[in-house]
C-alpha cells in the first residue's frame, strides 16, 4: 500500500506525485523523492524497482522479509533492513522496515508494524536546511526513529523485571515466576537480535569509508551509533539481572523446601519419641520392669509428654517449628 510519494527540492516539499512520475523527478539533481510503502506486495515492489532502478537482490530481500538487520551497498545506493519493536498488552511485537536509499530517492517499506514514520517526515520538513542535504539526512532520520523506539521497550522490560523480582521475594508462585523470567529472557533475546547487528552496520556510516549518500553526516550517524551502543549495554545488563533473578528464584524454592523438610523432621521426631516408648511397653513380655506398677501407665504418658515438650521447645528455638 502506498502511504506517501513526495518530491522535495532544496529542502522544501515540492509536490505529492503519482508513483508513475517518480522516474521523471529522480533524474533531476536538485530534487529527491521520498516514498513510503506499507506491507508492499510483489507488484508494488516491481513498480518501485522500475521507477528507482533498485538492485534485484535488495528487492528480493524486501519481498521475502525475515532478514537480519543490516546495511548493504549496491553501487551508489544503500539497502537497510531494520527491525521494529513495540510492547502491546505485555507482549513484544516485532516488525521490519526496509529502506532503499540513493542519491535522489528514499524508499521505506514497513512490514508487520503499525508504527508509521509520519512524525519523521514532519520533523524533516521542519528542518529545511538539513533536508536540503538530501536523501542521506532522511536515511539518518529514519534509522534514528527506529532506534529511539527501542528505549520505551527497554524501559517496559525493566519494569517487568522489577515486578517479577518483587513477586519472588513476596513468595508468590515460584513456578509462575520462573515462566515469567524465561518469557522476559525471550523478549530480551528478540530485542538483542534487532539491536546488536546495528552496531557494526551504523558504525560503517560514522567512520572509515563512508558511502557517498551519507557523506557529511558522520556526526549524525555517530549519534545513532551511541544510542545503539547504550541500548546494547542496557540489554546485556538486563539479561544478567534476569539470569540472576532465575538463580535467586531457584534458591528461594530450595530454601522453602529445606524449611519444609526441617518442619517434617521436627514433627517426625515429636511423634517418634512417644511411639518408641509405647512400642517398648507394648511388647507385652511377662517380666518387664514396672509391668505391675500402678503408676507405670501415667508415668509412661508423662515421660512421653515431657520429652515432646522438651523437643518442641528446642525445635522452636532452633527455628524449625
Amino acid at each position: 500500500m502506498l502511504v506517501n510519494c513526495v518530491v522535495y527540492e532544496n529542502g522544501k516539499k515540492l509536490a505529492e506525485i503519482a508513483k508513475e512520475r517518480i522516474s521523471d523527478y529522480v533524474c533531476r539533481p536538485e530534487c529527491f523523492v521520498w516514498v513510503a510503502l506499507k506491507d508492499a506486495d510483489a507488484t508494488e515492489l516491481a513498480e518501485m524497482k522500475e521507477e528507482f532502478g533498485l538492485h534485484e537482490l535488495a528487492v528480493e530481500d524486501a519481498l521475502h522479509g525475515h532478514q537480519r538487520p543490516k546495511i548493504e551497498e549496491f553501487g551508489e545506493s544503500l539497502f537497510a533492513v531494520l527491525h521494529t519493536s513495540e510492547i502491546v498488552d505485555g507482549d513484544l511485537h516485532t516488525g521490519e522496515v526496509n529502506i532503499f536509499v540513493g542519491p535522489n530517492y528514499v524508499l521505506s517499506v514497513r512490514t508487520q508494524t503499525e508504527q508509521s514514520f509520519a512524525a519523521v517526515r514532519a520533523r524533516c520538513e521542519r528542518e529545511p536546511e538539513l533536508l536540503k542535504i538530501g536523501s542521506g539526512f532522511v536515511f539518518y532520520a529514519l534509522i534514528d526513529a527506529v532506534v529511539d523506539r527501542y528505549f520505551p521497550v527497554l524501559d517496559a522490560l525493566e519494569v517487568e523485571l522489577e515486578h517479577i523480582e518483587a513477586r519472588i521475594f513476596a513468595g508468590i508462585s515460584a513456578r509462575a515466576n520462573i515462566e515469567a523470567l524465561y518469557g522476559l529472557k525471550q523478549k530480551l533475546m528478540t530485542l538483542q537480535h534487532a539491536v546488536v547487528p546495528l552496531l557494526e552496520a551504523v558504525g560503517k556510516l560514522s567512520g572509515g569509508r563512508v558511502p557517498h549518500v551519507c557523506a557529511g553526516l558522520q556526526e549524525y550517524y555517530r549519534d545513532v551509533y551511541d544510542h545503539v551502543f547504550r541500548i546494547t549495554q542496557s540489554l546485556n545488563t538486563l539479561r544478567e539481572m534476569a539470569i540472576t533473578a532465575i538463580s535467586v528464584n531457584l534458591s528461594m524454592i530450595a530454601l522453602q523446601e529445606n524449611e519444609t523438610t526441617k518442619r517434617l523432621a521436627a514433627y517426625a521426631a515429636l511423634v517418634a519419641v512417644p511411639t518408641m516408648i509405647a512400642g517398648v511397653y507394648g511388647m507385652n513380655f511377662k517380666h518387664m520392669p514396672e509391668l505391675d506398677w500402678e503408676l507405670g501407665y501415667p508415668v509412661a504418658l508423662g515421660t512421653m509428654v515431657a520429652l515432646d515438650v522438651y523437643l518442641f521447645s528446642r525445635f522452636r528455638k532452633a527455628g524449625w517449628l
